[in-house]
């Protein structure tokens, strides 16, 4: 059996190779290809405050169920919702017929024993009565005094009045119906002061303290700010939850906060003029750890030095490695890493957190994209500003 000789594979197989490999150019397209693109903010000194933020609804401090003390029907309806009230001011009116001849049968009753009682008053001066009937008389008159006060009230029970001062801010009611004791009728709500209530974690519980100025972002109303106060802070930590609960109080002259609304309240209680911080999205928790991902020259990145001393040295380099060096020192840039670094992290607002330890002024930190990089990935720093920027040039140049 004779082996058939596959030394003529060989050469076609390099020639093969050598059609495949790519140049310098697609080498560098390549290369440029595989770094990630990310976004970068620069660690600065700025202003930067200590708070407590959190949501809340606003309730109203004062607010009050107006319910039927009798029964009877609905005969008017003296004010409707969104009308203001002072207390004691007449809402409705109740059929009043049978209070009314309740109150004048013990009215007639009360002026018999008032007579009895003159009389038998006159016969005791004169010893006439014992002293047993003589208070038996009375007795019977200061009972039908006390009868004829409660025939009042009732009578006076037929005219709905306010209980506060407020707004009416629900109708239960129509006029017609027959009401029943206790039936709820109306809602008042007193605007000013309203009340939210946060949930504060307790180891906010040695910062915050009563009368600390607050501040409430209604969206409802396009995001407007309102100024308020801490108005007591419960002394008791829930421990199912871990939180105790701070009262803030507002108070709106304009009466554009409502009952209900729900709002963003921040509490500020210190501040730093020139913190060294960073935007919250540079941020990674892991671990129980916080860092953050700084750029840097990568370690593996080709000095510029190294390429001109080559293309300088035609003893040591053929006229092809020449041409490369020279074609490599005009496109070299930069090469640029992410390095996770470990912060130690102090006072946080809403869009920025300061920087204790482990960052200097002028640090470049990576924002977006950061999920995508590890330790020593190669990134491609894209300026967010430059699409906005060519997009104006393009109009301007049309």
């Amino acid at each position: 059996m004779r082996i058939k000789s596959t030394s003529w594979l060989i050469p076609f197989a390099f020639i093969l190779a050598s059609g495949c490999s790519k140049g310098p150019d697609g080498a560098a397209k390549t290369e440029e290809a595989a770094k990630v693109p990310v976004e970068a903010a620069v660690a600065a000194r700025r202003p930067i405050s200590a708070s407590y933020s959190g949501t809340a609804a606003l309730e109203a401090d004062h607010e009050a169920d107006v319910v039927a003390k009798t029964s009877g029907v609905m005969l008017k309806l003296l004010v409707e919702e969104g009308a203001e009230v002072k207390q004691g001011q007449a809402l409705a009116r109740l059929d009043d017929a049978s209070p009314r001849l309740a109150l004048a049968k013990v009215e007639a009753t009360l002026r018999k024993l008032e007579s009895d009682y003159r009389r038998a008053d006159e016969m005791f001066a004169k010893k006439l009565l014992s002293i047993e009937e003589h208070d038996k008389i009375r007795y019977d008159l200061e009972n039908q005094r006390a009868a004829y006060d409660l025939a009042r009230l009732e009578l006076s029970y037929t005219t709905v009045v306010a209980p506060i001062d407020g707004i009416v801010g629900k109708r239960m009611v129509k006029e017609g119906n027959l009401i029943q004791l206790n039936q709820a009728m109306f809602h008042i709500v007193d605007p000013s002061p309203l009340l939210a209530v946060l949930n504060v974690p307790e180891r906010e519980l040695g910062t915050l303290k009563p009368d600390q100025p607050v501040t409430l972002q209604v969206d409802a109303l396009g995001g407007a700010a309102f100024s308020g106060r801490i108005d007591r802070i419960s002394p008791v930590v829930e421990a199912g939850t871990g939180t105790f609960r701070v009262t803030c109080e507002f108070r709106d002259e304009t009466r554009r906060l409502k009952p209900g609304m729900f709002g963003r309240i921040e509490v500020v209680y210190d501040r730093k003029q020139d913190a060294l911080a960073v935007p919250r999205a540079a941020l990674i928790e892991e671990d129980g750890q916080t860092a953050v991902f700084v750029i840097a020259p990568s370690a593996a990145e080709k000095k510029p030095a190294e390429a001109k001393e080559a293309a300088k040295t035609p003893g040591k380099a053929s006229a092809k490695t020449e041409g490369k060096a020279d074609k490599e020192v005009a496109t070299s840039v930069p090469a640029l890493s992410a390095q996770r670094r470990l912060v130690r992290i102090g006072y946080a607002d809403s869009e920025y957190v300061e920087v204790r330890e482990g960052l200097q002024e002028g640090d470049r930190v990576i924002t977006v994209g950061r999920n995508a990089v590890r330790d020593g990935t190669e990134v491609q720093v894209i300026d967010a500003a430059a699409p906005a920027a060519a997009g104006k040039s393009m109009e301007a140049a049309q």
